[in-house]
């Protein structure tokens, strides 16, 4: 068996992974990526990302790439608005150009981070099976292929069902009762003239108790669809995603009697739906300092989506590495100092998620939502139903 010693293994080369080694790289201190995907290229990954002022820029700051983001941000993808199901437009916000939560794809992202690492940094094809403590704040990572490496410092930024998280926490994601369905229109303005005006320069909201449809304009004149449902797990998984043609009847069906120029982004999808069941970890997840080994992004502190948890596990991934750098020679203390900041930063979130949620597909949807774009206080909103 081939064993190795590396003093700082993070596991899982997302955003928040890359971001912790970049940061680490910044401050001259070495660490290992270990990633279960054969390649950068092996699979997409995922839409447009707001990246937000006060976290996922700041970090971006501090790893030294703000010129690097600058570059790959959609202009005028801020745009926003909210149709009815009859395609009524009820509120239209075009980007005004400030870009304080600029758009970007986050495959992009992704690249600008792998871009800044050293050669080697990330190991792809790793795909860790077992995690097991050795005393000392070690750990020994085993992967697929039987390999085994001990770590001096272990770094879970493996997602919502990471690896990592059972040495700190018993906590295990539950379904909420909502499922994302996605799928992408592409030459959106010339074969899909009528919806790629409906949805407009940014983002398109339609919403209804329960159910909405929601688009994104990609760079590249890409419409990213999410198709979003309050259903229980036994109804999703009736469907059969692998049949595209029938998945896709299905769904649309939800939405008999809607715009049409809205179900065509269901029913004129040009790649296989997706259905993204949403699972979410106890709000305000957190555990017991344990040697040798942390948590970040959703690993840490998985959320329903509300826009944030990009940025969060950027943030994380940039404050630990500061930590670390703070602390020369002893990675408890860093621990120590990151999860004392991350538990109370994290936790607002959960609240703030589950709220977003509410607001797009709750029983007031979707003039929650408009509530909230037009400024009216949400304590006001609560008191007046």
């Amino acid at each position: 068996m081939n064993t190795s010693h590396y003093p700082i293994a993070i596991v899982g080369a997302g955003l928040g992974g890359l971001t912790l080694a970049r940061v680490l790289h910044v401050h001259g201190i070495p660490a290992t990526v270990y990633e279960a995907d054969p390649s950068p290229q092996s699979r997409t990954q995922g839409g447009q990302l707001d990246i937000h002022e006060d976290d996922g820029q700041r970090a971006l700051a501090d790893a030294g790439l703000t010129g690097e983001f600058r570059a790959i941000i959609h202009e005028g993808a801020e745009a926003l608005r909210v149709l009815d199901q009859h395609g009524k437009l009820l509120h239209d916000a075009p980007d005004d150009g400030t870009a304080r939560r600029p758009e970007v794809l986050r495959g992009d992202l992704r690249r600008i981070l792998l871009d800044s690492l050293p050669g080697g940094t990330v190991r792809w094809g790793r795909r860790v099976t077992g995690v097991r403590p050795l005393g000392d704040g070690r750990h020994e990572l085993t992967f697929a292929d039987g390999s085994t490496v001990t770590s001096g410092l272990l770094v879970g930024a493996d997602g919502a069902w990471s690896k990592v998280r059972p040495l700190l926490s018993d906590a295990k994601p539950e379904y909420i009762g909502t499922t994302f369905i996605d799928t992408y229109l592409h030459d959106a303005d010339e074969r899909h003239t009528a919806t790629a005006e409906a949805v407009g320069a940014g983002a398109m909201y339609a919403l209804t108790p329960g159910k909405g449809i929601i688009a994104h304009r990609e760079a590249g004149n890409i419409l990213h669809v999410y198709v979003e449902l309050n259903r229980p797990a036994g109804w999703i998984a009736g469907i059969d995603f692998t049949d595209a043609a029938a998945a896709t009847a299905r769904v649309a069906a939800e939405f008999d009697g809607w715009a049409p120029e809205l179900t065509a982004l269901i029913t004129d999808g040009e790649t296989a739906p997706v259905a993204r069941m949403i699972h979410a970890l106890p709000d305000g997840h957190r555990w017991e300092h344990v040697p040798g080994v942390t948590l970040l992004g959703d690993a840490a502190h998985l959320m329903p989506p509300s826009g944030d948890g990009a940025n969060l596990a950027i943030f994380d991934g940039a404050e630990l590495a500061k930590a670390i750098a703070a602390h020369p020679g002893d990675v408890e203390a860093a621990l120590i100092a990151y999860e004392k900041a991350l538990f109370p930063r994290s936790e607002p979130f959960y609240a703030d998620a589950h709220e977003m949620l509410d607001l797009c597909l709750g029983d007031r949807a979707p003039f929650g939502l408009l509530d909230l774009l037009n400024g009216v206080p949400q304590s006001q909103v609560r008191n007046n139903p």
